[in-house]
């Protein structure tokens, strides 16, 4: 399914790919989702190859397009960062023509993504049950903060208010600090993954039944379930606290202070703790018995990680990360997001690429018979109007011109 050609330059060789196949190939995504968690769920897809039609709004579009500096160009890097693989359509859906676009393209699509709140969509006749009596097999994709249920179903859902209301701001930071988000829109991106991954199951259900379904996924649903061991602590009878970067269950498994900066060490067994104290130096560590199993180590953390730290600070960072991972002890240094994106590790697994000029994070999963691939970069606003009405509606240059003329795209 992958053909590579090698082309000599010099003594470069440069791999020309040519995807025969994607996974997705065959599916048509209409995207009317805007800001994060749905348009990273339809990028996900898009790099499997899935066609995604993003619908914006006419003049403005997506807002996350104003969200900068930085920009790249006229695109901000927000923008940039959720919206590759896709074709930028606009289609103002609150006027009679443009909903009967969208009711069109929906017929011609496997799945529609969307993000408002409930309700908003069927005040213009593009909700699920309308949609659904025209295209049974249509995949409908509700992402919203709170669900299309409950009490608080009407709200507008952020991803910080998120992190606080699921309880992640609670766990988050320094025991005796304030509680503390987490530097990415981790809610807004796991219901994302959550969302695609909805999808995909979607998907094979109607491959074996030929029925489409509707999927309702909530960012705090989203938070709630990845507390994972977190809330199922709390579920055993313990109230879970804040560690900084320390964790609740496993000792030694935090950052140190070092003679010149920082390193964060992951010991997840008895046998690497040994061997942690043999490469350290402080063997004495290993043989009082308090120390040699794990529940021994949470118990007396204060005593043990008192005692770590002023090893720790006896040596540089690199000194201790070159001795730890010759001893194969998980570790290493605090490197910022430029030290991160361009470690070798990282370039060689293809996560940062460029593709039409523009830099771009690569798909994370590696198929080795249906690639995922970066096609295309972020569209420009409407870039892809006249192409997708043409191309996927049959709509003549004419009727084109009327519908921008009447403001409709």
């Amino acid at each position: 399914s992958c053909v590579v050609l090698f082309v000599a330059q010099g003594t470069t060789d440069v791999a020309i790919r040519f995807f025969a196949m994607q996974a997705l190939q065959d599916i048509r995504i209409l995207d009317l989702s805007r800001v994060l968690a749905a348009p990273y769920c339809a990028q996900l897809l898009g790099d499997y190859g899935a066609e995604i039609i993003k619908v914006e709004q006419p003049g403005s579009g997506d807002g996350t397009r104003q969200w900068g500096p930085p920009f790249v160009g006229e695109q901000s890097a927000y923008f940039l960062s959720v919206n590759r693989n896709k074709q930028s359509v606009t289609i103002d859906f609150k006027t009679d023509a443009g909903a009967s676009l969208i009711k069109q393209l929906a017929a011609q699509c496997d799945v529609l993504i969307e993000n408002f709140l409930p309700g908003t969509l069927a005040r213009v006749g593009l909700d699920y049950d309308t949609l659904r009596a025209l295209h049974p097999r249509l995949i409908y994709c509700s992402v919203t903060g709170y669900g299309q249920t409950g009490p608080y179903k009407d709200r507008p859902g952020y991803d910080f208010v998120i992190q606080a209301q699921g309880g992640l701001m609670s766990i988050t930071g320094e025991p005796e600090g304030q509680p503390m988000k987490v530097g990415v829109a981790i809610a807004d991106i796991t219901t994302g993954l959550f969302a695609a991954n909805a999808i995909l199951a979607a998907l094979h259900h109607r491959e074996k039944t030929g029925r489409g379904q509707f999927i309702d996924v909530a960012l705090l649903d989203s938070q709630i379930a990845w507390l994972a061991n977190v809330a199922h602590n709390y579920l055993a009878g313990e109230v879970p606290m804040r560690y900084g970067n320390a964790h609740a269950s496993i000792v030694p498994y935090q950052t140190f202070a070092t003679n010149d900066g920082y390193i964060a060490i992951a010991v997840g067994s008895d046998a690497q703790y040994q061997r942690l104290c043999a490469c350290a130096g402080c063997m004495a560590l290993w043989d009082d018995g308090r120390f040699q199993t794990n529940p021994g180590r949470v118990r007396h953390r204060g005593e043990l990680i008192d005692k770590l730290q002023a090893v720790f600070r006896t040596r540089s960072t690199a000194d201790w990360h070159a001795r730890l991972v010759a001893n194969d002890i998980p570790c290493s240094p605090i490197n910022t997001i430029a030290t991160a994106l361009n470690d070798p590790q990282v370039q060689a697994r293809e996560m940062v690429q460029e593709v039409d000029g523009v830099r771009l994070l690569g798909p994370v999963a590696k198929l080795s018979e249906t690639p995922a691939h970066i096609q295309s970069a972020p569209p420009h606003l409407g870039q892809h109007t006249a192409q997708v009405l043409r191309e996927v509606l049959g709509r003549s240059d004419d009727e084109i011109s009327q519908l921008r003329q009447a403001r409709v795209i």
